[in-house]
């Protein structure tokens, strides 16, 4: 999406110029969520029946006391500029520019449970060793179906120890092969 990059990179430099960067972020981070779960907001945005005057309004009364003005003030504008339904995209993209500028990875390890403190501090070693300098921002994710082990993704690369993974490579591996069945 270029055009949300734009105007995340616009809020981005806006933001450092007004030392406002984390509150933005965190700013970003609200619309994101409350994007992700109320669909219907962004079918709201995007419908071209809806005013600009009443999105406006929409926006002010779900965000204003949420947000910083610098914030409110830009998605003021973009329903101004007909750019309404970029506000998710341009929420992600800003958070991705940020981290980028912080020098911060992003990893996500799925497991069948949780972790407890002690496996996420070793999940975070193992992370930093991998991906250098820098924070860490570790989610996790727990996702039964994977039985055991886990996922682990940083950046473009993943490492796959889940127990699923193993059983359909097993899987693979036994059909593929010329043994003989028994009936």
């Amino acid at each position: 999406m270029i055009v949300a990059s734009r105007y995340a990179k616009s809020l981005l430099d806006l933001s450092l110029e007004k030392k406002q960067l984390d509150e933005t972020r965190n700013d970003m981070k609200i619309i994101k969520t409350v994007c992700d779960q109320n669909r219907e907001l962004v079918t709201l945005f995007n419908s071209p029946v809806v005013k600009t005057d009443k999105k406006i309004t929409i926006l002010k009364d779900i965000f204003g006391k949420n947000i910083s003005k610098l914030s409110l003030s830009f998605l003021t504008l973009l329903a101004n500029k007909r750019r309404e339904g970029f506000i998710p995209q341009i929420a992600a993209s800003f958070d991705e520019l940020y981290k980028n500028k912080m020098n911060i990875t992003t990893a996500v390890i799925k497991t069948a449970i949780g972790l407890d403190d002690k496996l996420k501090k070793r999940v975070l070693e193992i992370v930093k060793q991998t991906a250098g300098n820098g924070e860490i921002e570790l989610i996790e994710k727990v996702d039964p179906s994977i039985i055991g082990g886990f996922v682990l993704s940083i950046s473009d690369r993943q490492l796959d120890e889940s127990v699923k993974h193993k059983l359909t490579a097993l899987k693979k591996n036994l059909l593929d092969s010329k043994y003989i069945s028994v009936n």
